[in-house]
């Protein structure tokens, strides 16, 4: 039997197609771009998983294309982009899947606020904000300085805007006017504190805490991730409180089942909801969990797809493997990617350092701003997170995305 994939993850689908095979099924990607997946699918075996390339915006070509599979019996998706149509899709097709009106829930930022306000979750609300200078005013009174603007159903940090004082408050609010979002633009409080996520897995009323991944962005008002490091080594008694915070946000907004990637802010008041991603990591958190756990967590997706309790939730997790630390690496200016410089130097750092590239040579990279612009990742393995996200820091400084003007 089948278990597709409707698009995924730029890095896991060996993961999957492994947790697939071992559950009897093989694996099919459905695809609008194999672009976006072509580092893991240089380094598979041609025979690990069927590729069906298919417009994924099309809900009729893919409804078509699903009927095509043979014996289909589950299905995944691990983005934000196509989380509903996934949804949606499975459960037109009697399919176990969340229910539609959770993702819908979870997709809107502005709503997921505005719900765990109400269940006293999050100290603050949100508020709509209209795009351009009228709006300010509004966020001057009812948020206040600092704030954080943000696009509700943005992903891969895209239109976030961080302001401090009136002057950033009016330049963001023009910059979002140019913009064309993906939702609608709100405001909602600053919260002060280290940036991250628990990296969770639920079911029926349980959520499991696999680990907390540290999380470093930009120090420019428009916020971009520049590395992550996990497992956090936190006090037994804090992590049980994040374990448990974390548990009553997930069941506010809805999510009962699979992975969620929470991100919060460690504020001097306890942990404060930054946004929910009802999905594992992106970027190299997946592949982190499984050398971290020593087990292959997709397994665990397969499972879910598949409307089995997964067993991960039950099973010790072996906190011997080694803590990873990743950094992004981003060009400094937009044109086309030509290589990069420093590769052939990453063998002689320590911590048995990787390149995962991301892009190839050749492409465009327009914006640099946000995740978008990131061209590939170094990874580096210590004994606690603080050492394997240094090493990897110091290797990353090494690589330097050579970029050329548009001819």
């Amino acid at each position: 039997m089948t278990i597709v994939a409707l698009e995924s993850l730029s890095f896991g689908l060996g993961r999957m197609a492994e947790a697939a095979a071992d559950a009897g099924h093989r694996l099919c990607l459905l695809t609008g771009d194999r672009a976006v997946y072509r580092h893991e699918l240089a380094v598979l075996p041609p025979d690990a998983l069927d590729v069906v390339d298919v417009d994924t915006w099309d809900r009729d070509s893919v409804r078509r294309a699903l009927a095509a599979v043979p014996d289909l019996a589950g299905l995944i998706n691990t983005t934000d982009t196509w989380s509903l149509p996934a949804a949606e899709l499975a459960r037109e097709l009697g399919l176990p899947g969340p229910d539609p009106e959770s993702v819908t829930l979870l997709r809107d930022k502005r709503r997921v606020r505005e719900t765990l306000h109400a269940h006293g979750l999050s100290r603050s609300t949100a508020l709509a904000v209209p795009p351009g200078p009228e709006g300010a005013g509004e966020v001057l009174r009812a948020v206040g300085l600092p704030a954080v603007l943000k696009d509700s159903a943005g992903t891969s940090s895209r239109h976030v805007w961080i302001v401090h004082d009136e002057e950033a408050l009016h330049r963001a609010l023009a910059e979002a006017a140019e913009h064309r979002l993906t939702g609608a633009l709100f405001a909602e409080g600053f919260l002060a504190g280290p940036l991250y996520s628990a990296e969770t897995l639920s079911w029926d009323g349980t959520t499991r805490l696999l680990g907390v991944l540290s999380r470093q962005t930009s120090r420019a008002a428009v916020v971009r991730e520049e590395a992550a490091g996990f497992p956090v080594a936190l006090p037994e008694a804090e992590r049980a409180a994040i374990e448990a915070w974390v548990g009553r946000v997930l069941a506010a907004a809805g999510h009962e089942r699979g992975f969620a990637h929470v991100e919060f802010i460690l504020t001097a008041d306890g942990p404060e909801l930054v946004e929910i991603n009802r999905r594992i990591g992106g970027a190299l958190v997946g592949e982190v969990l499984c050398r971290t756990l020593r087990t292959n967590v997709y397994t665990a997706m397969t499972e879910e797809a598949l409307g089995r309790r997964p067993a991960l939730l039950d099973a010790p997790l072996d906190a011997e493997g080694p803590a990873y630390g990743f950094v992004l690496v981003y060009p400094e200016r937009p044109g086309v990617l030509k290589g990069w410089l420093g590769l052939d130097e990453l063998a002689a750092f320590p911590g048995s350092v990787e390149w995962f590239p991301v892009r190839e040579p050749g492409e465009s990279v327009v914006h640099v701003g946000d995740q978008r612009g990131c061209t590939g990742m170094v990874l580096a393995e210590g004994r606690t997170a603080e050492l394997a996200q240094h090493r990897a820091w110091s290797a990353a400084v090494r690589v330097r995305p050579v970029i050329a003007d548009e001819p």
